[in-house]
C-alpha cells in the first residue's frame, strides 16, 4: 500500500474474482491499481492456469505478470465445504464479484451474477464468458483467438494474400476493458440507488464492437475491406512510405488541410494537391499505386530521418516503426518516468504505470502474489480456521 492509498478513487472497494488466463484478471487488475482491495481466488497448488504460460520473467509469466499485479491470492476450491464456507463469509463484504468459469460452471454453483446480487443486493457481480447468454454458441468454449476468427477480425488483418491474428491478446484486452467499464457504472450507479448490478461481458460481444468498422463498410459498400498489411484500408495516403536512404517512416493524412500541408510542404510540389486523381480520399484510394510511387519520387532525395524532419515542420503525423526492443526503451516512456519495478515470487519486475494519469494521485504498483500467498491472512480476517493443504 502506498503513501497515496487513501486518495485513491477505488480505496475501500473490496474486489473478489474468481478468474483465470486474461479478460478478467485485467479488469480487476486495473481495479486494484486505484486502490480497490482485490482477492483473486486460485485453484489451490497450480493457480490460475495462466501462471504456466511462459516462464520470461524470472521464471513467471509475461502475461500472468502484466494482469495480477496488486492483487491478493487465496487459495479455494470452491466446490468444496471449505470453499463454500469460506464464500458465504467473505461475499457479504464484498463490493464487486467477478466471475470467468467455464460456461455453466457458475450457475450450477450459485456463483453467477443474477444468483449472488439476489442474494447481496448491494454487490456487483459481472458474469464473463465467449459468446454472451443464450443463443446457438451459449456453451462454446472460447479463447482470443477463436474468437478473432469468428468475428471476422482475421478477415481485415494481414496482407492481401495472407490473413494474420493480432500480435497480442486484442479480445481479452477489449473484454476486460468492458469489464471495467461495466463495473465502474454499476458502483456510480450504486452511489444513487443504493443497489447492486448483475451484468454480464462476452469477449465475442467486445469483438463486435470493436469490429463495427468494418462491418458497416462492407454492409454499406457491398464488400467487404481489403486486407491491405502496414497500410490503412480507406485512407490514403497512410502507411509506410522508403526514402532515399532505404529507411521506411510512416506517415498519414486524416483531412484536406493536411493533404495540401503535404504536398506543398513536404513534397515540394503544391499543384499535387488539386491532381483530378488524388484531390479527395476517395481519388486518393482509388489511385493509391499511383500516388504512393508519386510520394516516393518525392522522398527520393532525402533520407528517412530528412522526410521525418520535414513531415514534423508541416505538422503531418509521422512514426518510425520501432522494434519491442526500441519500445521498451522508448524516450517518451522514461523521460516521463512511466516504467516501474513491483515485486513478485520471483523479485523484482518490469511495469507500466496504468494509461490514466490523475494529478497528484499514484496508482498502487503493488507485487504479484504467489498462489494462496494470502489465505491463511484472509481466513483469519474472517474468523474461519485453516484449511488443510492440498
Amino acid at each position: 500500500m502506498n503513501a497515496g492509498q487513501s486518495a485513491l478513487p477505488l480505496s475501500g472497494i473490496t474486489v473478489v474474482s474468481l478468474e483465470q488466463a486474461i479478460a478478467a484478471p485485467l479488469a480487476s487488475r486495473h481495479l486494484a491499481d486505484w486502490g480497490a482491495r482485490v482477492i483473486k481466488i486460485e485453484r489451490p497448488g497450480k493457480g490460475d492456469f495462466c501462471r504456466d504460460y511462459d516462464y520470461v520473467m524470472n521464471g513467471m509469466s509475461s502475461q500472468f505478470a502484466w494482469t495480477n499485479r496488486s492483487k491478493e491470492s487465496l487459495a479455494l476450491d470452491v466446490k468444496s465445504r471449505e470453499g463454500k464456507q469460506v464464500l458465504d463469509a467473505l461475499l457479504p463484504r464484498a463490493d464487486v464479484f467477478l466471475q470467468n468459469l467455464a460456461p455453466g460452471a457458475a450457475k450450477r454453483l450459485g456463483l453467477d451474477a443474477a444468483t449472488l446480487v439476489e442474494r447481496f443486493p448491494r454487490l456487483i457481480a459481472c458474469d464473463i464468458s465467449g459468446y454472451g447468454s443464450g443463443g446457438p454458441y451459449g456453451q462454446k468454449k472460447a479463447y482470443d483467438l477463436l474468437v478473432q476468427c469468428e468475428a471476422g477480425f482475421l478477415s481485415v488483418n494481414g496482407t492481401q494474400e495472407q490473413p494474420a491474428k493480432c500480435g497480442i491478446a486484442v479480445v481479452d484486452t477489449a473484454t476486460g476493458m468492458y469489464i471495467l467499464n461495466g463495473v465502474l457504472m454499476a458502483l456510480f450507479n450504486r452511489e444513487r440507488t443504493g443497489k447492486g448490478m448483475a451484468f454480464e461481458v462476452s469477449l465475442f460481444d467486445s469483438m463486435t464492437e470493436w469490429m463495427s468498422y468494418p462491418a458497416y463498410y462492407t454492409e454499406g459498400a457491398g464488400k467487404p475491406l481489403v486486407r491491405t498489411g502496414t497500410r490503412h484500408a480507406t485512407i490514403a495516403p497512410y502507411g509506410p512510405f522508403r526514402a532515399g536512404d532505404g529507411g521506411v517512416i510512416f506517415f498519414g493524412i486524416q483531412n484536406e488541410r493536411e493533404w495540401t500541408a503535404l504536398c506543398a510542404q513536404v513534397l515540394g510540389d503544391a499543384a499535387l494537391a488539386h491532381d483530378p486523381r488524388f484531390c479527395t480520399n476517395p481519388q486518393r484510394m482509388q489511385h493509391r499505386d499511383a500516388l504512393e510511387a508519386l510520394i516516393e519520387q518525392h522522398f527520393a532525395p532525402f533520407s528517412a530521418e530528412q522526410v521525418m524532419q520535414r513531415l514534423e515542420q508541416a505538422s503531418i503525423a509521422n512514426a518510425n516503426m520501432n522494434t519491442v526492443e526500441a519500445f521498451l526503451e522508448h524516450p517518451q516512456l522514461h523521460t516521463r518516468d512511466r516504467v516501474r519495478k513491483v515485486g513478485s515470487p520471483n523479485g523484482p519486475l518490469t511495469s507500466f504505470l496504468p494509461a490514466i494519469t490523475i494529478p497528484g494521485v499514484s496508482p498502487v504498483m503493488g507485487d504479484i502474489p504467489a498462489v494462496g500467498e494470502h489465505t491463511e491472512a484472509i481466513l483469519a480476517e474472517l474468523g474461519l480456521p485453516r484449511m488443510a493443504r492440498t
